[in-house]
């Protein structure tokens, strides 16, 4: 199958097939339109930076001092390619960076420091990159029908700060990257296989650093002051609550604050009554970092 301007693949009928039969009860593979730029934008890089070419990738080689030089041209089974002015060229096991490197050094003799591009059109070897919180993050090679865990543990393993949720990003026939999110407290504590998926060729596997968040809770509860929580674990109003000893005994359940600031700064107030919180009424608060909780005192 031919690969032309991307570094990932189309999300198969197959999984959405998987998904849709899956029985209720246990988490599914969840396909998401898009993922946040910035690690689209972090997971390309890497991918084309780390890919190690080989045979049957197709590349496109420009000399800026040379025009007569622009060549595009695939990689032949024996990891070479033929160029020219210099025949026969070994690049088979190298990266994008270090054939230009290596074409600059043979075109020495014609041009001085020659200003070489490579652009790989199409990627043809079956490779899989690993990103983020694993022991050994890096490109790999996808042999046979390999799933996620198969290709983690040739990456020593998740590292203890590693996210509940990781992301399998591949890129459609259109172009565009779709996410599949993986709980990973699923697959590992429950044994959902489900969501040990299979991978594809140039799959990139994130795995985003579970940071901890700062909330801090003040007033009438038992044990107030700041609390630490890793930022996957989402927790709640009630949950904060319960973390710092409870209430005390002179608590106000009506007379809770929420205090947030967005990203300009600006500071909002949200008041909550607990009890139509633990009554159902209303929906738990999730928290994000730097809240601040306030119980007020009651008055009665």
């Amino acid at each position: 199958m031919k690969r032309t301007g991307g570094f990932l693949l189309k999300v198969v009928l197959s999984l959405l097939l998987l998904a849709r039969l899956a029985p209720a009860g246990f988490s599914q593979p969840q396909v998401l339109t898009s993922e946040p730029q910035e690690t689209q934008t972090a997971a390309r890089e890497y991918f084309i930076r780390e890919y190690i070419i080989g045979p049957r990738d197709l590349l496109e080689i420009k000399v800026f001092e040379l025009p007569e030089f622009d060549h595009t041209v695939r990689v032949s089974e024996d990891g070479s390619i033929t160029l020219p002015l210099l025949g026969n060229v070994q690049v088979g096991g190298l990266t994008k960076e270090k054939v230009e490197q290596k074409i600059a050094d043979l075109l020495d003799k014609y041009v001085k420091k020659a200003q070489v591009s490579v652009f790989i059109k199409e990627y043809q070897s079956s490779r899989v990159a690993i990103i983020g919180a694993v022991e050994k993050p890096g490109m790999y090679e996808l042999v046979g029908r390999q799933t996620l865990l198969q290709m983690v543990s040739q990456a020593g393993g998740f590292k203890e700060n590693a996210a509940n949720e990781i992301y399998i990003l591949r890129e459609g026939q259109d172009g565009n990257t779709a996410s599949i999110s993986i709980d990973l407290e699923d697959l590992l504590l429950n044994g959902n296989q489900r969501l040990n998926i299979p991978l594809q060729p140039n799959d990139v596997i994130n795995v985003p650093v579970d940071k901890l968040i700062t909330i801090y809770v003040f007033g009438q509860v038992r044990n107030p002051g700041a609390l630490q929580v890793k930022m996957s674990k989402k927790i709640t109003l009630l949950q904060a609550i319960a973390q710092a000893g409870g209430l005390s005994e002179n608590a106000s359940k009506r007379g809770v604050i929420v205090k947030r600031k967005d990203k300009t700064g600006k500071e909002t107030n949200l008041r909550v009554n607990l009890n139509d919180v633990i009554k159902g009424k209303r929906k738990d608060i999730p928290l994000r970092e730097g809240d601040v909780v306030i119980v007020k005192e009651s008055i009665f």
